[in-house]
C-alpha cells in the first residue's frame, strides 16, 4: 500500500512539475530581426543623422523584436551590403540618406527586398537616387521621390488608416513642425495611404501631398515616412542649444510612428498595403 501512495505521489509531483514546466516556458517569438540602419550621405547631409542612429538603437533594445548594425560609411556599405552580407539580415532602414549611394550591386539589394525583406525609409529617403531619366528602379521600390521643399512649416498629417501600426498610436491628425517633402513620381494606385496633408503646406493650396505610406515591392513590405528632418521630431530628449518648436509630445508619437512601421515591415504586425484608391499620378 505504502509504495502504491509512494508511487501516485510521485506521479502528481510530475504532472505538477511538468505543468509549470510549460507555463514558464511560454510561447516562443524567435530571434530579434537583424537590421541595417544605413545613414551614408551623397548629398545633403541632416544634422538630425546621430539623433536617428540613437534613436533607432534605442527603439530596438526597448521592443527587443529587432537588433541594429550601422552602416555609417563607404566602408561599411561595401563589407555589409553585398549580396552575400544582406542574407544574413531581415530589413534595412535607409535613415534620411541621400544622393546616389555606392551599393555594391544595386539589382542584387532591390532583389534581397524583393525576396521578403523589409525596406524602411525616413525622410530623405526619398532624395537618394533621385533626378534619373527615366527614373531609377529604387524609385519604383519605395513609391516617390523628392521633388523639392519650401519653408518648415507647421502641418496637420491627415491618418489614412487608424488601423496600421504605423497609425495607430496617433490621432485622427498628427500636428507637427518638419520640412514637408513635395513629392514626384508618385502613384495612389501604388500605394496604402498612411498620411497625407489635403493642402500644400505652405501656400495651403488644396492637393492631394502623400507624407507616408505602406506598400509592397515583390514579396517585400516597404514602410515610408517623409517626417524626420528635425531633432525635435525625433526625440524629445534635445539638448538645451537646440530650439524646441515640437513639444516633446510630438516626438514620442513619431517615434511610436516609426516603430510601428518598422515591425510592420518585418512582418512582426498586421496591417493593409492595399492601395485604397487609384488616385492620380503626382
Amino acid at each position: 500500500m505504502n509504495s502504491i501512495r509512494a508511487s501516485s505521489l510521485v506521479l502528481a509531483v510530475s504532472l505538477i512539475l511538468g505543468t509549470v514546466g510549460c507555463k514558464a516556458a511560454g510561447p516562443s517569438h524567435g530571434n530579434p530581426r537583424k537590421v541595417l540602419v544605413v545613414t551614408v550621405t551623397k548629398g545633403f547631409r541632416h544634422s538630425s543623422i546621430p539623433t536617428a542612429e540613437k534613436v533607432l538603437g534605442e527603439l530596438a533594445a526597448s521592443s527587443g523584436v529587432f537588433t541594429v548594425d550601422y552602416v555609417r560609411t563607404d566602408a561599411d556599405m561595401a563589407q555589409k551590403m553585398t549580396a552575400a552580407a544582406l542574407a544574413d539580415y531581415d530589413g534595412v532602414i535607409f535613415a534620411n540618406t541621400t544622393g546616389d549611394l555606392p551599393l555594391p550591386d544595386k539589382q542584387a539589394f532591390l532583389d534581397w527586398i524583393k525576396s521578403g525583406k523589409a525596406f524602411i525609409g525616413m525622410h530623405s529617403a526619398t532624395d537618394t537616387f533621385r533626378d534619373h531619366k527615366p527614373p531609377d528602379p529604387y524609385v519604383e521600390m519605395i513609391g516617390g521621390e523628392f521633388k523639392e521643399h519650401h519653408a518648415q512649416a507647421v502641418v496637420d498629417c491627415i491618418n489614412q488608416d487608424p488601423k496600421h501600426p504605423a497609425c495607430r498610436p496617433l490621432g485622427p491628425t498628427f500636428h507637427l513642425k518638419d520640412e514637408i517633402y513635395l513629392l514626384k513620381n508618385f502613384e495612389r494606385s501604388k500605394v496604402h495611404g498612411l498620411l497625407a496633408l489635403d493642402k500644400h503646406p505652405n501656400d495651403q493650396t488644396p492637393g492631394d501631398y502623400p507624407i507616408a505610406w505602406s506598400k509592397t515591392y515583390g514579396k517585400g513590405r516597404v514602410f515610408y515616412t517623409s517626417l524626420g528632418h528635425r531633432e525635435d521630431v525625433w526625440t524629445p530628449n534635445t539638448p538645451e542649444s537646440f530650439k524646441r518648436e515640437n513639444p516633446k509630445e510630438v516626438s514620442e508619437a513619431y517615434q511610436k510612428h516609426i516603430l510601428g512601421g518598422i515591425k510592420w515591415a518585418l512582418g512582426l504586425e498586421n496591417g493593409s498595403a492595399k492601395p485604397q484608391t487609384a488616385g492620380k499620378k503626382n
